[in-house]
């Protein structure tokens, strides 16, 4: 069976490649989130939806923005983490805070943050002597605390309400709750193996050091805080009838914001928004109240971090530009 995998895998490589099964991949999400969101919205009046807006009490919008804030805060600690994983405890918090900040609210917006964020990474670390490898095993070491907080979350609020992701991926929930315990299994054993003594991934130049287990299990709360904060503010900005739990909110966030990052959509547009409205509708909300929540989630978590995150860097290239201007003219 393994030798047909592989034989299956080898094939697609030669023969496709995965770029392009990746973006045909990304475009079949795509498509299908836009044709369920609209037979969600279209008949629905976009005059409802402002009164929604207008109807949000503003002490929630300002608790929704502070744990929003709390969110961004903990990515910071993404990069840090991998920095001195990877040895680099040179580089202050300030540095790592710059790079995770405007890195995460540059790729959850334009897209393929892999790439995009990668790129801001690299403008940053490479004032500080990082070359581009560097960057690369900083990115690797910050997207593993990613999944592992993701599928931490995942794991356990799904075997806590198998039924929370059934509108989203609808399976039996005997299925959804044995694929949760099997992802916390995985994440065990994880732990474990790395526990046991350093684990070295890669070859040649470019080779990491897995944390160990105590640091794995550090990678995995600050992933859950990170998520938690970012559902918390969700679960604030969603009507308050009918009621619905905070794990199973946030196991509908995680799993609509998965499905946005694996479209590649900038800011998951369409596929986070379908995704919510999916798992949250058949619950009997009010549809004008829920489009309203995301859209202010989306200007609180997206648009807001983005502009921010511009104007730093904008303000960085000016400053570094003035600097080695002054150097130039300066007395030789």
């Amino acid at each position: 069976m393994l030798g047909f995998l592989r034989a299956v895998a080898r094939f697609l490589d030669e023969k496709i490649g995965w770029n392009r099964i990746g973006v045909a991949i990304s475009i079949l999400i795509i498509a299908v989130a836009l044709h369920v969101l609209y037979g969600m919205v279209h008949d629905l009046d976009f005059g409802d939806v402002t009164k929604a807006l207008k109807a949000t009490p503003i002490w929630h919008v300002v608790l929704a923005s502070i744990f929003v804030a709390a969110g961004y805060f903990t990515l910071t600690f993404y990069d840090l983490f991998a920095l001195r994983t990877i040895g680099r405890a040179d580089v202050p918090y300030r540095v790592a805070a710059l790079a995770g900040f405007t890195s995460y609210s540059v790729g959850h917006n334009v897209g393929a943050s892999v790439f995009t964020g990668g790129a801001v990474r690299y403008r940053v670390y490479s004032a500080w002597g990082l070359d581009a490898i560097d960057v690369a095993k900083v990115c690797f070491i910050a997207g593993l605390t990613f999944w592992l907080g993701n599928a931490t979350v995942l794991g356990l609020g799904i075997a806590y309400v198998p039924d929370s992701v059934a509108p989203i991926i609808p399976l039996p929930i005997w299925l959804n709750r044995g694929l949760a315990l099997a992802t916390l299994v995985v994440l065990a054993t994880y732990v474990a193996w790395v526990w046991t003594r350093p684990r070295i991934v890669g070859r040649e130049g470019w080779q990491v050091t897995l944390p160990g287990g105590p640091l794995t299990l550090m990678q995995i709360v600050i992933g859950i805080i990170d998520l938690g904060c970012c559902a918390l503010a969700m679960w604030i900005l969603m009507p308050t009838t009918p009621h619905i739990g905070f794990v199973e909110l946030a196991v509908i966030f995680v799993s609509a914001t998965l499905l946005g990052f694996a479209s590649h959509s900038p800011g998951g547009l369409g596929v986070f928004d379908a995704a919510m409205l999916a798992g949250l509708l058949h619950l009997e909300f009010d549809r004008a109240q829920v489009l309203a929540g995301v859209l202010l989630f989306r200007v609180l978590y997206y648009l807001v971090p983005f502009a921010l995150a511009l104007l730093i860097l904008g303000g960085r290239e000016l400053w570094v530009n003035f600097r080695g201007r002054s150097h130039e003219s300066g007395p030789s």
